[in-house]
């Protein structure tokens, strides 16, 4: 007779040692083996804990704080509670921020000031123009984008740009940064003629901080382009950048191109078509890691690409710490696509970044049917909609049929709220409409054949709030666990979604 031995016989807490070094899938199945292994998940919070961070698609931050530590029963108790939250929005308990006038500025409606609760407003130099800024408590920093010129920039020839990186918690010099300002390099072969005021954007992801513009150049000869350029800073080590991309716009282009940081080493660019970059050496150009068509030849791009860090941690003079963090491999952003006579709306997975084989055997284009459909969900945009992003959660303020003014604007908007997370799917506990069958839009074309059908069968799950809200707004952000809409009449509405004291 041969001894018996197995998993089973070993002691609960060996068994619960080796359970914990599982991928969360692993532990779902594991459970779904036997009573036994059933009864230890239920009987562990830390493996609870783990499968509900990984079904959410997030990541544990260490405690950096033992003053402020949480047991893994509690932090598991707010994780499901948050989970649940996003489906009881209420509307009608807004909280009304009204900003000062003397702090009011042109690119307020964007709300591109919201970060884990903290609202930036800059006052600059009369002489400067700001353009941008980006601000990351979890760094302690406020990054401002202008330039100092004697005349209006919409009028003007080419200003020279700054960047100041400034401590969030005293306004000085950040004592991380490699110095008080970034510098632009030049562009190599090309002279600035002008920079679009309107198409300038500021980005940053933990050690990096990029820069972007559209401009009219002149090359030697003397022939005219019209480009963007994209300059990324290490922003710790170096004032000047030596990670620059550029590119011409087409003339079915204009104007149409965005990026988006996927952690610290990659970069998503988006024009006619999406490439995906390697930036971990900023000491020289970004490396084109692959690149994917999109479904359909548009006449005209506008990207819009919404990737939020949420649950970051927070900042030093906080004492509260966060206890997960958004996962860069399994996110999602949001890319607006403008057809022939609509504007499509692209919900797209990080994930497939991530899981790529970067072999020679690789197409140099890949094809949409090849990763699109099972990667993305396809709507039609109406004009007035509007659309925010946090994590895996994609909250829709659409515009109730039939409430428009005269001049047809809408009068009343509803919420849709969309969680695509899988324990969202294989858990919703009777909330919600889960959607895993595939969804066809028609879109027309001016090519032949002049209508197109596009299929996108990525799984979520879906609510639609009973409440409606009738006051006009421009812009939506998801922030942490609450939702801030801008007013155009230079208010902040804001709705709790979960206390913040559970943070």
């Amino acid at each position: 007779m041969k001894p018996k031995a197995g998993f089973l016989s070993l002691a609960e807490e060996v068994q619960l040692y080796i359970l914990i070094l599982l991928p969360y899938r692993d532990i779902l199945r594991c459970s779904s083996v036997c009573k036994a292994l059933r009864q230890t998940y239920l009987s562990y919070s830390e493996l609870q804990y783990i499968v509900e961070l990984g079904g959410q698609q997030l990541l544990h931050v260490p405690d950096i704080n033992p003053e402020h530590r949480i047991s893994v029963s509690q932090r598991l108790q707010l994780l499901r509670n948050r989970a649940h939250a996003w489906f009881k929005l209420d509307v009608h308990t807004c909280t009304t921020i009204f900003i000062p006038d003397q702090c009011r500025y042109s690119r307020t409606s964007s709300i591109r000031g919201v970060a884990n609760g903290h609202l930036c407003l800059w006052d600059t130099n009369p002489d400067a123009h700001t353009f941008d800024m980006f601000m990351d408590p979890a760094q302690n920093l406020i990054a401002v984008a202008y330039s100092v010129t004697d005349h209006d920039p919409n009028w003007g020839d080419a200003e020279m740009f700054y960047i100041d990186l400034i401590a969030l918690d005293g306004g000085g010099v950040h004592p991380q940064a490699a110095g008080h300002t970034l510098f632009l390099s030049e562009l190599t072969g090309y002279d600035v003629i002008k920079t679009d005021p309107d198409d300038i954007k500021l980005e940053g992801f933990g050690k990096h901080i990029a820069f972007w513009r559209t401009v009219e150049m002149l090359d030697a000869n003397n022939d005219f382009h019209n480009m963007w350029e994209l300059q990324i800073w290490d922003w710790q080590h170096s004032t000047t950048s030596s990670c620059v991309l550029a590119d011409d716009i087409g003339p079915l282009y204009d104007c149409s191109a965005d990026f988006c940081f996927l952690g610290n080493d990659r970069l998503l660019v988006f024009s006619h078509k999406l490439k995906l970059y390697s930036i971990e050496d900023t000491t020289q150009a970004p490396q084109l890691l692959a690149c994917f068509l999109l479904p359909i030849s548009a006449m005209n791009i506008g990207c819009t690409c919404i990737l939020p860090m949420e649950d970051s941690l927070q900042p030093p003079m906080q004492a509260q710490q966060k206890m997960w963090t958004s996962d860069p491999q399994h996110q999602l952003f949001i890319l607006s696509l403008e057809s022939f006579c609509s504007t499509l709306l692209f919900i797209i997975s990080t994930t497939m970044f991530f899981n790529l084989d970067f072999s020679e055997e690789m197409p140099a284009e890949i094809l949409w049917d090849d990763w699109g459909p099972s990667n993305s969900r396809a709507f039609q945009n109406h004009m007035h909609q509007r659309i925010g992003v946090s994590g895996n959660r994609v909250l829709q303020a659409c515009p109730v049929d039939g409430t428009t003014d005269e001049q047809d604007h809408p009068m009343e908007y509803r919420f849709h709220a969309m969680d695509f997370s899988p324990l969202a799917i294989e858990r919703r506990q009777g909330v919600g409409r889960v959607v895993k069958e595939p969804s066809t839009i028609i879109i027309e074309t001016p090519d032949s054949p002049p209508q197109v059908a596009l299929t996108t069968n990525l799984p979520y799950v879906e609510l639609v709030s009973d409440g409606t809200f009738s006051y006009p707004f421009d812009g939506i952000w998801i922030d942490k666990d609450a939702v801030y809409l801008s007013r155009y009449e230079f208010q902040i509405e804001l709705i709790e979604i979960t206390p913040r004291a559970a943070d």
